[in-house]
């Protein structure tokens, strides 16, 4: 692509200065950056990077003396990721799906594929499908019988999609991702020892080899508008109802979302996260790497979980958690300090032990 100064710095929604008909093709680290690219040095710690690289054009940080950089051009970046944002998905190529159904794709006659739809090889359409206006279905992709995928969807490739989901508008999959699998849902004839141990915490008295029945997922998944699911994860159908996730929520890779789930707007689940079925989760949360969420409970809004945090019961609105179990943060930071202790504090008793005996035998 060929884009100038100027019309890089409208499509940001950003301030530029020097040569606004330069024209750049794309954009690079400073110090790798050819003279038709853009350098990305939105930091005063970039600076020195930039006199290694040719370029004649940067996006800076405000109020950079950018004409002592050696520089034609600069755009000004008051908020970098944000400038980011519009500048990949601006220099964004896509995937190479051309517009049009490819002859190896299986599209069943009775789906409706809406214009303007990319529809890659050996994709799978089924019966009674609907594919919004402009959608780019990758290579190897399956949406199911009477699924609904909105306007502007892109799936990557090997992405599938089970029956009866509903997806809406600018959905995001990366590879790999399954949305509508059946949920882990099993249950033995008699009250099994899982059922018994967490009733009471302890050891089974009578530990009984036991058969699991499968309980089928007759719901399905529900995904709101701008949603977007890293590569390999899942979101499993509902048993009965529809497990949802609302508008704007973002998974990362390896994220698993568990049946009846029900989450709200803008969440963040990022990555090897694992939600046990029916947690209900409010609007705006953030779950860091590894975070473990326990069934049948409930996330407030905003609430946050650092990395690792284990959450077993419920998490009351804006809450910040961390630990195994999950508690505030700022007592579990007391928790960590009191166990640094602890060696110190063993060595102290040791010693008074030793004291108190000491003293005991003279008397």
């Amino acid at each position: 692509m060929q884009i100038t100064i100027q019309e890089l710095a409208h499509a940001i929604d950003a301030e530029a200065a020097g040569d606004l008909a330069l024209t750049i093709s794309g954009a690079a680290e400073p110090a790798d950056a050819s003279p038709s690219e853009i350098a990305l040095a939105m930091s005063p710690k970039y600076a020195d990077a930039l006199g290694r690289g040719q370029a004649r054009a940067a996006i800076l940080w405000p109020g950079a003396e950018w004409q002592e950089l050696g520089l034609d051009a600069v755009i000004f970046a008051p908020r970098p990721r944000m400038a980011m944002a519009g500048l990949t998905a601006l220099m964004d190529r896509g995937q190479g799906v051309e517009p049009g159904i490819h002859p190896s794709a299986v599209v069943d006659p009775t789906a409706v594929i809406d214009e303007g739809c990319a529809i890659g090889p050996l994709a799978v359409i089924g019966a009674r499908a609907r594919i919004g206006a402009g959608a780019v279905i990758g290579p190897h992709v399956t949406i199911g019988m009477d699924a609904e995928l909105g306007e502007g969807a892109v799936l990557r490739e090997m992405v599938s999609i089970g029956a009866r989901v509903r997806v809406g508008k600018r959905f995001v999959a990366q590879p790999g991702a399954r949305i509508g699998a059946d949920g882990f849902s099993f249950v033995t004839p008699e009250v099994s020892g899982v059922e018994n141990v967490r009733k009471t915490m302890g050891d089974q008295a009578d530990a009984r080899a036991q058969s699991w029945l499968r309980i089928h997922s007759i719901g399905a998944v529900e995904i709101g508008d701008d949603v977007e699911v890293g590569a390999n994860s899942t979101i499993d159908n509902g048993t009965i109802r529809n497990t949802v996730i609302g508008d704007g929520c973002k998974l990362d890779n390896l994220v698993h979302i568990g049946h009846n789930v029900r989450a709200g707007r803008d969440c963040l689940f990022c990555g090897l996260c694992g939600v046990s079925g029916s947690v209900e989760i409010g609007n705006n949360v953030v779950l860091g790497g590894q975070v473990g969420v326990v069934d049948n409970i409930f996330i407030g809004d905003g609430v946050i979980a650092a990395g690792g945090t284990k959450i077993l019961s419920n998490v009351p609105k804006g809450r910040v958690v961390m630990g195994y179990p999950a508690v505030k943060m700022e007592n579990h930071t007391e928790i960590y300090k009191a166990q640094r202790r602890l060696p110190r504090l063993a060595r102290d008793i040791e010693a008074l032990k030793k004291a108190v005996f000491k003293s005991g035998s003279s008397d």
